[in-house]
This record gives C-alpha cells, sequence and structure tokens, in this order.
C-alpha cells in the first residue's frame, strides 16, 4: 500500500492515537484490536488481535511510517504507509514489549523481522551499557577511521558540545575538532587524559 495522506487527524492529538484508532475496528467476520503500539521516532509499530467469527485468534505486528507536519503548506498535515510484520518491514526498532504479545507465526518474512527486532533489541542494550565519555576523557576506538585528509585515527580527547549533549571529538595531534556520528555503535575504551597508552607494535 502507498502513502495517505490526510488534512486532519479526525479529532486524534497525536498520530499514535489516530493509528490506534484505524487499526481498531469491528466487521461481521472479525474483529481488529490494538492491545499496545509506540512511536520509536516517526515510525508506528503496534501489536493487533485479529479475532474471527469462529473464534480463531492472531496477534500480528503493524508498521506504519508516518509524516507529521502540521504546518504543511498544501494542507495535508499527516500521512501514513501501513504494512504488516508478514511484508517484512525494513523498520525493524519494535520495542519488546509488542513483540512479547505477537503469537506464533509461519510466516517467513514476519521471523526474520521479529529476529531483526531482537537482535537490535540486544545491540541497544550493549551500546547503553558502554560507558559514556566526558569532557576531558580520552577515547580510544577499536578501528581506526579514515579521515578526508587520508590519515587514520583512533584516539581523540572528549570535548563538551556547546549546543547539545552529544559529545566532540578533538584529535591530539592536529588539535581539530570533528563530529563522530553515531560512535556508540563503535567498539572503543575510555582512558583518562593523563593516561598514555602506548603502541603495541612499537613495544
Amino acid at each position: 500500500m502507498g502513502w495517505l495522506f490526510m488534512r486532519d487527524m479526525g479529532g486524534h492529538a497525536t498520530p499514535r492515537a489516530y493509528l490506534d484508532n484505524q487499526f481498531s475496528y469491528s466487521h461481521e467476520d472479525h474483529r481488529l484490536t490494538v492491545l499496545a503500539s509506540s512511536m520509536v521516532g516517526s515510525t508506528y509499530y503496534a501489536a493487533c488481535e485479529r479475532v474471527e467469527s469462529n473464534k480463531d485468534r492472531e496477534v500480528f505486528a503493524v508498521v506504519c511510517l508516518t509524516k507529521h507536519n502540521p504546518r504543511s503548506t498544501d494542507g495535508h498535515v499527516f500521512g501514513y504507509k501501513d504494512m504488516t510484520e508478514h511484508m517484512g518491514p525494513c523498520e525493524s526498532d519494535c520495542p519488546a514489549s509488542i513483540l512479547d504479545a505477537l503469537t506464533d507465526t509461519h510466516s517467513e518474512y514476519a521471523v526474520d523481522w521479529r529476529a531483526r527486532c531482537r537482535a537490535n533489541l540486544i545491540q541497544r542494550k550493549l551500546e547503553q551499557a558502554k560507558p559514556t565519555p566526558k569532557p576531558g576523557q580520552t577515547i580510544i576506538f577499536d578501528e581506526p577511521m579514515r579521515f578526508s585528509d587520508g590519515s587514520d585515527r583512533a584516539r581523540f580527547e572528549i570535548v563538551a558540545n556547546p549546543k547539545g549533549k552529544t559529545p566532540l571529538f578533538r584529535d591530539p595531534e592536529s588539535r581539530a575538532i570533528c563530529r563522530i556520528p553515531a560512535f556508540r555503535k563503535r567498539a572503543y575504551r575510555i582512558v583518562h587524559a593523563a593516561i598514555v597508552v602506548r603502541d603495541a607494535a612499537n613495544g
């Protein structure tokens, strides 16, 4: 299904509230109910319970990409693109509370999607467990990074960022300050600024 845009959200205050309502309804042959939902960034995740008229029950995941702009110049303030886990969505940051509510599935796409979501949850926990670098400390990445001048660098001094919480990094040799996007996804260790780490290659 493609994108669906609208000029209002039918009185609902948030995209999540609107989509919860969209995926909760009753028809003659089945009923659909949102058991749990969450917005992760601009992506909506929900555990939807479908109960057939013969009482067969299934709980599956719905994923929606959303765009919400109350000041849209064309008047279309909200849009979404919905899909189910059976379509194997690329978005795979579904919260554990929603994954835990799902019933078993035989869909290979859904099984793969759930596995990717679980793997991402584990990865985020590992990232959060890493020590938080603080100004004045030194960070050493396991894998050097190649910069535009052709040099490889792995050791940086932590510098406070006046515009946000994400730290800045200073090359101890050139004194140049840079940003390292998604640095927590990299393997690193923190050392005190006064500690000198010897290069193993030089003894």
